[in-house]
């Protein structure tokens, strides 16, 4: 009995095991998040792309006219200046086009088109370039030779040339009751095509380094599965540079598809991207209707602005040499 009772004592007062720690707690106490704590410029930035996406995605919530609605559209209200000027009108806060469009919901609406097609293009550009790449550089032989000569065929073109040819191409394939509808998803492909090839050679040139180390002898020795063998063992040790190469991308992605919609080849008038707000707002420049596409362009800095801050942040933070 006694043994017992100091038996259940001495289980009481043994420690408890430790807990392993969240995702969340890992995250708070690692290297990139302290980075991030004491870079102002990288805080400043991601609440300013923050509050940019807030406001796109909420823009049905908190904007006074649906800018794609064409039946809300009144022309008596066209071409009025922003609210601060003398004929200035509430709730037109920074005016309106020559369509009595409101500039502000139309930027706004605008904003959240840029942010989905240029997300979701550097998401298949990034998806395409992870497969292939790991397949190059695992593979290696007349695999790696196809993958990357066909890479050098795309590089070797300027990138605005292929996604125009591509959405050209597109328009002209497509009957005229699709080209408005799938104008979002033809964009997307056009600026992913061209893009994949630099996460292809980033990744390829990691695989190769790793495909050598012990480890992956190890697993191969043990009969592992090829493509068990690039997912878990060999792609997340390249995903660092990829990671930030992603960031980078994603603000050139927003400016690919604001000059195909400048140029005319992307976006439709009736559901404007801030590339098709400038370009509307281009041709009254000079008569005096500034607003138009002076304040679509801000935004657009501001997006790519913040995008960019981001992405050196995060090129410094994961680069050891600079810890």
């Amino acid at each position: 009995m006694s043994d017992t009772a100091t038996h259940d004592r001495s289980a009481l007062d043994a420690p408890a095991a430790p807990t392993r720690p969240s995702r969340l707690e890992r995250l708070r106490d690692s290297d990139l998040w302290y980075s991030f704590r004491s870079h102002p410029s990288a805080i400043f930035a991601a609440v300013l792309l923050g509050l940019v996406a807030l406001t796109a995605f909420l823009a049905p919530l908190i904007t006074p006219q649906n800018p794609y609605d064409l039946a809300a559209l009144e022309l008596w209200n066209a071409e009025i200046p922003p609210i601060w000027n003398a004929e200035g009108q509430w709730p037109y806060l920074l005016g309106t086009d020559t369509q009595g469009r409101d500039i502000l919901s139309a930027i706004l609406y605008g904003s959240r088109i840029s942010l989905i097609i240029g997300s979701c293009s550097v998401l298949v550009a990034l998806a395409v370039g992870l497969s292939l790449g790991l397949v190059a550089g695992y593979v290696g032989g007349w695999v790696d030779n196809v993958i990357m000569r066909v890479g050098d065929v795309l590089l070797s073109m300027p990138f605005i040339l292929i996604a125009i040819l591509i959405t050209a191409i597109a328009a002209a394939s497509l009957p005229p009751s699709l080209k408005d509808v799938l104008a979002a998803p033809i964009l997307i492909f056009a600026i992913a095509v061209p893009s994949w090839v630099q996460y292809a050679r980033t990744v390829r040139a990691s695989a190769m380094v790793e495909a050598r180390k012990e480890y992956v002898q190890a697993a191969r020795l043990i009969r592992v599965k090829a493509w068990r063998i690039m997912l878990h063992h060999i792609l997340p040790n390249c995903m660092t540079p990829i990671m930030v190469a992603a960031t980078l991308n994603f603000g050139l992605a927003i400016l690919s598809e604001a000059t195909l919609s400048f140029l005319g080849v992307g976006m439709p008038p009736d559901q404007p991207s801030l590339g098709t707000l400038i370009r509307i707002g281009n041709q009254y420049l000079f008569s005096g209707l500034w607003w138009i596409v002076v304040f679509p362009s801000i935004q657009l800095c501001l997006i790519v602005l913040s995008v960019n801050m981001i992405g050196d942040w995060l090129r410094d933070a994961l680069n050891p040499k600079l810890r």
